[in-house]
């Protein structure tokens, strides 16, 4: 696996640790770490047997990503603004379609690009001080990383509007009310454990079956694609695998399956 610069890069037993490494200036995602987060997650969607998720959050107890690198922006003009929003859709994209659930642990500031960050990983889990906004509006814009289209998907277009137009901040125990995030916990150590936790109840379930839930669900928010007709392809396809009858044999032999991802 290759060294970073922006971002640590843990190999754990059945899951993947990724840290941003930018405490200075709170973890804020330049072009760099767009880019090495690109690389990372293009190698570990190329190795996920044997691992059963991703567990993404920012270095420190005060900040996950406090936005984009705001200094980045003072030479953007509409063409380098195009291809800065196009490298941020690109891996948000490849984040919410991984086969295996990839987990964004909030700790503190997830504000602009940060909170869009989050927005593209498939479960949220935050410590008690995490803040979440999308202030773009302060600088006469607009998410531009997919916050405008995730953000309603998640907690609905009224809420969504409300943190886009006034770019507050909204704090844990409200982002759990509005269904931003799964969980709260006390600290980072024990939002830890919990992350942890669900990927060791996800470890023992069908790779495959994994894969395409949320590779179906996905399928909800694509106008290209039809769902439903998505959904009966998927579960048929599924229904003649060797998990699929391991599953099944299982339950009929009431013990645990095994299932070998095939």
């Amino acid at each position: 696996m290759r060294k970073y610069q922006f971002i640590n890069f843990h190999i754990k037993e059945n899951y993947y640790l990724i840290e941003i490494n930018r405490p200075k200036q709170l973890n804020a995602i330049n072009k760099g770490t767009i880019s090495e987060l690109k690389k990372c997650f293009t190698e570990i969607r190329s190795y996920t047997k044997g691992f059963y998720g991703v567990i993404i959050t920012g270095v420190g107890e005060k900040s996950f990503v406090a936005g984009a690198d705001i200094v980045e922006f003072n030479e953007l003009d509409q063409e380098s603004a195009k291809k800065l929003s196009e490298n941020g859709h690109e891996l948000f994209n490849t984040i919410e379609s991984m086969p295996i659930p990839v987990i964004a642990l909030v700790n503190g500031y997830s504000l602009g690009g940060g909170c869009e960050l989050a927005l593209s990983c498939h479960l949220r889990i935050a410590t008690e001080n995490a803040k979440f906004s999308q202030p773009e509006i302060n600088l006469g814009t607009i998410p531009g990383y997919g916050g405008t289209q995730r953000l309603p998907q998640i907690i609905g277009k009224g809420r969504a509007l409300e943190m886009m137009l006034t770019a507050e901040m909204v704090d844990a125990k409200s982002a759990l009310e509005y269904g931003l995030v799964n969980y709260i916990l006390d600290d980072k150590e024990k939002a830890m454990e919990k992350s942890v936790s669900i990927l060791n109840t996800v470890k023992r379930k069908s790779p495959k079956a994994i894969a395409n839930v949320i590779k179906s669900v996905n399928n909800f928010y694509n106008k290209d694609v039809n769902g439903f007709d998505q959904e009966i392809k998927i579960f048929s396809k599924l229904c003649n695998s060797e998990d699929f009858k391991e599953g099944v044999n299982a339950f009929h032999e009431k013990r645990c399956p095994s299932f070998k991802g095939k």
